[in-house]
């Protein structure tokens, strides 16, 4: 069995310690041997305030998985893969694709690793998802994706703040499923985007975008719902009707649940990134944040009433 490369976990906040320590632990590929946060800590190992503290220190370290904001992750990126590293990225990769563009052309000059992540990609149905809907023809797209920002991310202000994508945070999700399991391109033709006043990031988005010329898909997104979240995606077919709903954690076609695979979203990405290790590989699919950005450049932007967490 391979040796377990020595990895480094960078932003120890809420999807670090629900998602990412789990998923390490469970993952042979890997050995989580630091932490490096200004204000977490994870017990029983080294633990830096910085990246440039950690590359100082002189340990052993193969990849590093980032987990902080967008903002910023972009330096701590290029630190990581000019001290030799691998690095993974959290969704979204980066504030601006430009930023990316960058990082992978490093990666690439370097040769290490660079895996930008879209963890909803590997939920249960969407692998059946993208298979059923592989040799159809899609007529229609409906969206809604709803959930609480107080409940997902408490207090976390830099979300609506510039650059902190705020309803997209979770949005880039849809969007990722989507231009994974439709067989065809996908384009935005327009958006409507709502700021609270004072803010820098969206908290709602109407997208009317159009699926290889011929379909309309269409996506509600709001990030002020409250009761149970609905992440849900309806696709009427020439030969059916799909429905991923729970995030794409669940399938039916044509109002039959389908079984779903997968070993969980966070596993599948750490086992991803060890095989793109073991390779020389990168992976790094921009089309999710390329329609965000879209959005932001083409969408109609409207001020509504303060939001305080």
């Amino acid at each position: 069995m391979p040796q377990s490369r020595k990895l480094a976990l960078v932003g120890i906040g809420k999807i670090a310690r629900d998602q990412h320590l789990p998923a390490i632990a469970a993952e042979a590929g890997f050995e989580l041997a630091a932490a490096v946060s200004r204000n977490g800590r994870v017990e029983g190992v080294p633990n830096f305030t910085d990246i440039a503290a950690l590359i100082e220190s002189g340990l052993a370290i193969d990849a590093v998985s980032l987990c902080t904001p967008p903002v910023g992750r972009h330096r701590i990126a290029a630190q990581a893969l000019s001290a030799g590293w691998h690095v993974m990225l959290e969704k979204p990769p980066g504030a601006t694709l430009s930023e990316v563009h960058h990082l992978e052309a490093q990666a690439k000059s370097a040769g290490r690793s660079l895996f930008a992540t879209w963890h909803s990609r590997h939920g249960a149905g969407v692998a059946g998802a993208a298979a059923w809907l592989a040799d159809k023809q899609i007529r229609r797209v409906d969206i809604v994706w709803h959930e609480n920002i107080r409940v997902w991310h408490p207090g976390q202000e830099w979300i609506l703040a510039a650059g902190g994508l705020g309803v997209f945070d979770p949005g880039i999700n849809m969007l990722s499923i989507l231009t994974a399991i439709l067989p065809g391109p996908l384009r935005l033709a327009d958006a409507r985007l709502e700021f609270p006043a004072g803010r820098g990031a969206p908290i709602t988005a109407m997208l009317e975008m159009i699926h290889d010329e011929t379909a309309p898909v269409t996506a509600d997104l709001d990030f002020r719902a409250t009761g149970t979240p609905r992440w849900d995606i309806v696709i009427e077919a020439d030969r059916g009707t799909l429905t991923l709903a729970e995030g794409g954690a669940r399938l039916w076609i044509d109002g039959a649940e389908q079984p779903g695979d997968g070993i969980g979203e966070y596993p599948a990405l750490y086992r991803r990134f060890a095989e793109l290790v073991a390779t020389g590989r990168s992976d790094c699919d921009l089309r999710p944040l390329t329609l965000v950005a879209d959005a932001f450049l083409l969408g109609e932007r409207i001020e509504t009433d303060p939001f305080a967490f």
